[in-house]
């Protein structure tokens, strides 16, 4: 029979792991990844909001026009009681509110505004019984209602 001599080796002393530098290169891309990806991905954010208000917005400009061919007006009901929009359409998005919309009525003409709770370029953006679209901010109004 054979017989085998097995030698085992001690692992070298050599140490295993990370130098500060390392970690500290690594931690500043992070940071500085951070620094660049975090506004991008808030005025995202802002923007899906957006696109809620204005979906919105034209929701309630539709429920306005149903009123109004039964009522034969924008502002009240053939029993006098003033127009108000329903539960649903009075923030957006209904899940977690950015904005509030109001409606202003007279007889012959409605304007729709969805007024964000916190900051937005882009301020109040509104709509008329027309389909003119507008914003209370400097931007110009392609620029929010895209």
């Amino acid at each position: 029979m054979f017989s085998r001599q097995f030698t085992f080796r001690r692992p070298s002393k050599k140490s295993v792991g990370f130098t500060l530098i390392e970690v500290m290169i690594t931690v500043a891309i992070i940071g500085i990844l951070a620094a660049i990806a975090f506004p991008s991905y808030t005025e995202y954010i802002k923007r899906g909001n957006r696109a809620s208000a204005r979906a919105a917005l034209l929701e309630a400009a539709q429920f306005m026009e149903r009123f109004y061919a039964a009522n034969d007006g924008y502002d009240q009901t053939k029993a006098g009681v003033a127009v108000a929009l329903p539960a649903q359409l009075q923030v957006a998005p209904p899940e977690a509110p950015k904005y509030d919309l109001s409606v202003v009525a007279t007889a012959n003409s409605f304007t729709l505004t969805a007024a964000p709770r916190g900051s937005d370029q882009c301020a109040n953006l509104t709509l008329t019984n027309t389909g003119v679209k507008g914003t209370s901010s400097t931007l110009p109004i392609n620029d929010c209602w895209r």
